[in-house]
């Protein structure tokens, strides 16, 4: 048995937007050699196009390097889970199940996003009424993406980008509304720093429906320089208990597209080479894991079977 190493003992996803602009094969080509090199085994991808996705051949690309997918899927105006008209809200529905089958199609076994409702800054404070009706939409599309095979979580999101479910203590209320058993939260230390006044308490709170923890920099750039204390959450997110996946993100001018810029709010270039960023962000998780008791275990361990 090797010595335990983080890539060898957490399950990781990069964002794909850390290197590349968009999905397209050539740019995955791009992203994938450099996520892979690093010992990342998942990669988290942009919104993709559900009818001009060519899934068998960006399948083949990530089966050649080693790395699952992770897809993101969203709502708009004429397809919104939250909406009052049923039509609206059926097309939404529809369209979350479609992003489901792709993610089937691909070879993925996750769906993250903002399957509740629209994206950026909301007008009013969401009513209890819509909050419900996402929900149980949601809900519904959880338990379908299991019987594929999917596992669907949801991001919970800072009031600048939604008003819907901002907090933990939020998520695990839209959980217990959705009535589902498979649907699953996406926390982000981004936003996290933004609507939290103890993220390890709100990690705790959110631990029994927790399935993606992301880690995110205050400024969205380096994982090693920001406000948030990242080693820290890592290693108190592992002592509590927390054993499914991670992920993390940064975003930069330089890197993505105009539109992805204006929606994200990303205004400067934070950084302009994207595999140095997913570098740092393994020695930033590496700090958190070898800090925590989980991670010193770990390593005993390991140790302790070479000998």
């Amino acid at each position: 048995m090797a010595t335990a190493t983080v890539e060898s003992s957490l399950d990781i996803a990069c964002h794909a937007n850390i290197l590349v602009a968009d999905a397209s094969a050539q740019s995955l080509e791009r992203a994938l050699a450099a996520i892979s090199d690093l010992g990342y085994r998942r990669v988290v991808l942009p919104p993709l196009d559900v009818e001009h996705t060519d899934a068998a051949a960006l399948r083949a690309v990530f089966a050649s390097y080693g790395v699952a997918p992770i897809t993101i899927a969203g709502q708009g105006p004429d397809a919104d889970v939250s909406s009052a008209d049923d039509g609206i809200r059926n097309a939404g529905s529809r369209a979350l199940r479609a992003v489901v089958d792709l993610t089937a199609a691909l070879g993925g076994d996750q769906m993250n996003g903002v399957p509740y409702g629209l994206f950026g800054r909301p007008a009013t404070s969401t009513g209890s009424a819509a909050f419900d009706r996402a929900a149980r939409e949601v809900g519904a599309v959880a338990d379908y993406a299991q019987e594929q095979g999917v596992t669907m979580t949801f991001e919970v999101l800072n009031r600048y980008e939604t008003s819907v479910v901002n907090t933990a203590a939020d998520a695990m209320r839209f959980v217990e509304a959705s009535r589902s058993d498979h649907l699953w939260i996406h926390l982000d230390t981004f936003h996290m720093a933004v609507e939290e006044s103890d993220m390890g308490a709100a990690i705790r709170t959110a631990l029994p429906r927790l399935a993606f923890l992301e880690l995110g920099q205050s400024g969205r750039g380096a994982l090693s320089s920001g406000a948030v204390d990242l080693p820290g959450v890592i290693a108190q997110a592992l002592d509590d208990g927390y054993e499914r996946r991670w992920g993390v993100e940064a975003f930069s001018a330089a890197v993505l597209s105009p539109h992805a810029s204006d929606m994200l709010a990303i205004w400067r270039d934070t950084f302009d080479d994207g595999a140095l960023i997913a570098e740092d962000a393994q020695r930033i998780l590496r700090q958190g894991w070898s800090a925590s008791a989980v991670g010193r275990r770990a390593v005993r361990a390991g140790r302790a079977a070479e000998s």
